[in-house]
């Protein structure tokens, strides 16, 4: 058995070290405080958890870095592997995404994110699976890779690999990090620093303006760095955080046919040192709506829509990792700004939300954290 349970409530978490944010983003600075307005129970434990998303019954699917596919039950206390995916794991590589395919109640279908090597170096997959055989006996059979990042470069970074399907459940979105190449994110040919729309086959279905000017034709957006977190509220906007360079955390609002900038400009600069200008002395490149300096090192988005915590519904929650905590941006309309930031006394790598409302948690398996999946529930 992967999974031991722990089903045990939290005391109170230690308080997150990190300083707070300079006078560049001080009018937007959170909330921060140690008294959690939720009670967290620590239900399971994983080897180095990256994503995972709710079937329809309540249990859950769970990647690990190292290729599993897990599926757990709906109280955490059991899960097998389904399938061992052909990753490449090195650095921040690994199996990345799980998200469930339109219509998935008849045809049992997932998406897949994971990065391989493969001709010129190493880049991100999307692939799609089934889910086949009787409830309790299920496998993920029939893996096709529908899309992959282009082009493959060295090194073992900044993959991204992110999924959301759009509200009219016929495209899906996919994030391509510019793999700490930089100016891949401004080439128009590559994927690398994109954000892309595709066909629910992978086929690709980019902003039409872009694709006129010669873009590769699945581009939506570009100028992105390593996008970690992609999602689509109750209006139908296209939600995206990033991580800067040597601060300049990112939570952007994404259009099609918009440069965001890297590397260009960036409110965080290189970590040799060398400056990048800011967002504001290019103003023809759109700007982040949320920016943090230090940075919080962002893992995993959501678009809150549950009914516990009926005063966040619409606000993005975002997992913080080198920051160990959990962060809420408050957004209005197409506007939004900084909230809470809750210390979790670990680094958290994906947000989710169940089926009754209550926010999921995965800690991340590196740097000393445990892999913990912890339920965060009203008090």
């Amino acid at each position: 058995m992967r999974l031991a349970a722990l089903a045990v409530a939290t005391t109170l978490i230690a308080a997150c070290t990190d300083t707070p944010g300079n006078a560049q983003n001080t009018p937007q600075s959170p909330h921060t405080t140690t008294t959690l307005p939720f009670t967290v129970t620590e239900v399971a434990k994983f080897t180095s958890p990256w994503a995972m998303t709710f079937l329809p019954d309540g249990r859950m699917l769970v990647t690990e870095k190292a290729g599993e596919l897990l599926l757990v039950s709906a109280d955490g206390k059991t899960s097998r592997t389904i399938a061992t995916l052909p990753v490449d794991s090195a650095g921040q590589g690994g199996l990345h995404d799980v998200v469930l395919v339109p219509g998935f109640a008849q045809n049992r279908q997932v998406y897949l994110s994971y990065s391989v090597a493969g001709d010129g170096g190493k880049g991100i997959v999307l692939v799609r699976g089934t889910l086949t055989g009787d409830a309790g006996a299920e496998q993920l059979t029939g893996v096709t890779e529908l899309f992959r990042a282009t082009p493959f470069v060295e090194g073992n970074g900044h993959y991204s690999g992110r999924i959301a399907i759009a509200p009219d459940g016929q495209h899906l979105f996919f994030t391509n990090g510019e793999r700490q190449k930089f100016d891949p994110a401004q080439d128009p040919k590559a994927t690398l620093g994109k954000v892309l729309r595709l066909t629910l086959d992978g086929k690709p279905a980019g902003d039409p303006g872009l694709t006129a000017r010669g873009f590769h034709p699945a581009i939506w957006s570009y100028g992105h760095r390593n996008l970690l977190g992609i999602a689509f509220d109750q209006a139908g906007n296209l939600w995206e955080q990033e991580m800067g360079p040597k601060g300049g955390d990112e939570v952007n609002l994404v259009l099609p046919g918009r440069n965001y900038g890297y590397p260009i400009v960036s409110d965080g600069d290189h970590y040799d040192g060398r400056p990048i200008p800011d967002h504001a002395t290019r103003p023809e490149f759109e700007k982040p709506k949320v920016v943090w300096n230090p940075v919080i090192s962002p893992g995993g988005l959501i678009v809150y829509s549950g009914d516990m915590f009926p005063e966040w519904k619409g606000d993005l929650f975002i997992g913080g990792l080198s920051s160990q905590a959990l962060v809420r941006v408050d957004v209005t309309g197409t506007d939004a700004k900084k909230g809470d930031q809750w210390p979790m006394g670990t680094r958290i790598r994906e947000v989710e939300q169940g089926p009754d409302g209550a926010l999921w948690l995965l800690e991340d398996g590196q740097r000393g954290a445990g892999g913990k999946l912890m339920k965060l529930t009203r008090k």
